[in-house]
C-alpha cells in the first residue's frame, strides 16, 4: 500500500525540496523499528524517482502497469541505486503513524527534504558490511549480539573516508578514522581492499590504531544504519564528544546536519546507508 505527495521548489545546483508520504504494510517478521526506516528510505526513493526518474537495468525488478490510462510504477522493487538523485538532507523530522487493519501492521511516514539530481562523476565505490569474518564471503546485514563488525573497501580512485554507525537511540558513532587518529580523515589509495576493524588484515604501521567492534542489543530486534563517505577531496570527520578510551558519538540530527553541509560543500561526494540488524 503506497500514497505518495510530492511537492518541489527550484534553488541553486539543482537542489529540490520534496515532501513525501509512503504508507507500509508490514511482513509479519519484520520488527517496527525495521519497518519504521524501511518505511522512510521507500518515502525518500519514490520522492527522487518521481523527481528525476529511474535507471533502467537487467538487474531491475521495476514493474510497470497501465490502468485506465494511469501509469504506476512499484516503487517497492526499486532501491537507492536504482534512482537518478540522491537524498542529501532531511529538513524536518519524519512523522510517523502506527495503526493496525486486523492483524496487519500499517506504518506511514511524512517526511520533507532535499534532493539533487546525481551527477556522471559519482565514484562507484565497493563496499561491504561483514559478521565474523573478513572475506567477502561473510557480507551480511544480519548480526546476533556479540558478532563482530567488519567492513570491506575498494575504490577506482583514491581519496577520503569516514564511517558512522546511527544506532536505535539515534546515537550517531564515528567508527572510521580510529580513535588514535588525531587527524579526523582516513585516507584510501585506489584498487586496494581494505579490511576494517581486524588488525590481522591490518598493515602493520596501522595495527595499533585499529578499533575492534563487537554489536550488542538491549532490545530483541534492533535496526541501526551504517553510513559510508567517500570523496576524492579532503574532508574532516564530524565533531563528536569522544575521549580515549570512549565511543565518539555525536546525535544523529547533528551528523545528518554534518553530512548535509559536507554533501552541498562537494558534488563529488559519495554517500552509502546500510541497514543493519541486531538481534539480542
Amino acid at each position: 500500500m503506497i500514497s505518495f505527495l510530492v511537492t518541489l521548489s527550484a534553488s541553486a545546483q539543482d537542489v529540490q525540496t520534496v515532501e513525501a508520504e509512503y504508507v507500509y504494510e508490514v511482513p509479519e517478521d519484520v520488527s517496527l523499528s525495521a519497518a519504521k526506516q524501511t518505511a522512510l528510505e521507500k518515502a525518500k526513493i519514490r520522492a527522487i524517482a518521481e523527481t528525476y526518474g529511474t535507471v533502467v537495468s537487467e538487474s531491475n525488478t521495476v514493474r510497470m502497469a497501465n490502468r485506465n490510462g494511469i501509469s504506476s510504477v512499484d516503487f517497492l522493487s526499486i532501491s537507492g541505486s536504482d534512482v537518478k538523485g540522491e537524498w542529501i538532507e532531511t529538513i524536518s523530522q519524519p512523522e510517523y503513524q502506527i495503526v493496525y487493519n486486523g492483524e496487519k501492521l500499517i506504518v506511514s511516514v511524512k517526511v520533507k527534504g532535499k534532493i539533487r539530481e546525481l551527477i556522471a562523476n559519482e565514484v562507484e565505490f565497493q563496499v561491504k558490511v561483514l559478521r565474523n569474518g573478513t572475506e567477502d564471503r561473510f557480507e551480511s546485514e544480519m548480526f546476533n549480539n556479540g558478532d563482530d563488525l567488519y567492513l570491506s573497501f575498494t575504490s577506482p580512485v583514491a581519496g577520503y573516508l569516514a564511517i558512522y554507525l546511527v544506532d536505535v537511540g539515534n546515537d550517531a558513532t564515528c567508527i572510521l578514522p580510529y580513535q588514535k587518529q588525531q587527524d579526523g580523515i582516513y585516507a584510501v589509495k585506489a584498487n586496494q581492499r581494505y579490511v576494517f576493524f581486524s588488525e590481522r588484515d591490518a598493515t602493520p604501521v596501522e595495527r595499533p590504531l585499529v578499533d575492534s567492534y563487537n554489536l550488542t542489543a538491549l532490545y530483541p530486534v534492533e535496526q541501526n544504519q551504517i553510513y559510508v563517505v567517500f570523496s576524492p577531496q579532503s574532508f574532516v570527520k564530524a565533531a563528536d564528544n569522544g575521549f580515549e578510551g570512549q565511543l565518539r558519538q555525536l546525535k544523529g540530527d547533528d551528523f545528518q546536519k554534518w553530512l548535509a553541509k559536507c554533501r552541498k560543500r562537494d558534488v563529488n561526494m559519495t554517500v552509502k546507508m546500510i541497514p543493519i540488524t541486531i538481534r539480542k
